[in-house]
């Protein structure tokens, strides 16, 4: 099915993108905020997964992809950072539309960062040859600083609201990785990784869809209230 890469994509950001027109959520107003974000921060994913492609830590299975690549991906992976960041960002803001106050307190927040900057540093080292593992890990961890430094509230935010971000996670990312299909759409060389699955999902997945889902949001953020600062000059 040479489809289903491109299905899992459309599906994902199908509903997100109708609903961000709710005359409540009204996302569609930052939607040049948010598209700005998505290329900034493919800036960083596009060359990691170019490398990471061309040096075989992962790759496609042609069966499940229409075959058109560019820089060694299929059009399809240009896609996914795309359609999974958009339908996160719409994740968060209906969640806090609906949940305004979920959020843990600034407290909480700071040890969470903490306890989880220092898994994942000491984890880092001791597997410094898994470069999946490292570079990864050693990505999540300056991000974390910089968002708990410059915009705790959205940090406070996003440890509540991706935890529901996981649930569709863990189904397209199932997908992906061979959950439910027949084989992998995407394959992992596990002599680069930790080794551990969750299901066939390798457990450093998490933290790429966390480093990968709140670089949007803080970049989104940061535009948002620069531009409504500037309108009020």
């Amino acid at each position: 099915m040479n489809t289903l890469y491109l299905l899992l994509n459309l599906g994902s950001v199908s509903v997100p993108f109708l609903y961000s027109f709710h005359p409540r959520l009204k996302l569609h107003k930052r939607f040049l905020w948010i598209f700005i974000s998505i290329l900034l921060t493919m800036f960083i994913f596009i060359p990691w997964d170019v490398i990471f492609t061309m040096s075989g830590i992962w790759g496609f299975n042609d069966t499940y992809f229409l075959g058109c690549k560019f820089l060694s991906l299929p059009i399809e992976e240009w896609l996914f950072f795309i359609c999974i960041p958009f339908a996160c960002v719409f994740t968060h803001y209906a969640l806090l539309l609906y949940f305004p106050n979920l959020k843990v307190n600034k407290t909480t927040a700071k040890k969470i960062s903490i306890v989880l900057i220092l898994l994942l540093f000491i984890l880092a080292v001791v597997n410094y040859d898994k470069w999946y593992t490292v570079i990864n890990f050693g990505l999540a961890i300056p991000l974390t600083l910089l968002v708990y430094k410059y915009n705790t509230l959205l940090l406070q935010q996003f440890f509540l609201t991706f935890l529901v971000m996981l649930i569709p996670f863990f189904i397209v990312n199932g997908i992906l990785t061979g959950s439910f299909i027949e084989d992998q759409v995407v394959w992992y060389n596990n002599a680069e990784n930790l080794g551990i699955r969750m299901a066939t999902i390798p457990v450093e997945d998490s933290i790429y869809a966390y480093s990968m889902i709140l670089c949007n949001l803080f970049l989104t953020e940061l535009f948002v209230n620069k531009y409504y600062k500037t309108s009020e000059i």
